[in-house]
């Protein structure tokens, strides 16, 4: 089954909020998901399992070096503008 996501990231006590967000989405790309950045949140698409694991790998890489909250929503019904398949990555 395929899904989309939308997701948020928040870094807690960061000086710099660009580099965790930055590491987190380039982890995201790097698990095969098809990945749209915008300024407000991040989109994922993909097979479910692709994306429950994409999204436990970039929390995890990010929660080694930084306090974070993640926000996710998740739908089997929303339609995504692409199978799936690529990748688009929004300049960071």
């Amino acid at each position: 089954m395929n899904v989309q996501a939308e997701v948020s990231l928040y870094p807690l006590r960061s000086p710099n909020l660009s580099e965790p967000i930055t590491k987190f989405c380039e982890t995201l790309v790097k698990s095969g998901l098809s990945v749209e950045i915008t300024s407000m949140s991040t989109s994922l698409s993909g097979e479910v399992d692709r994306v429950f694991d994409g999204l436990k790998s970039a929390m995890v890489e990010i929660g080694q070096d930084h306090e974070v909250v993640l926000v996710v929503k998740i739908s089997n019904a929303c339609p995504s503008g692409s199978d799936g398949a690529g990748k688009r990555l929004a300049s960071f």
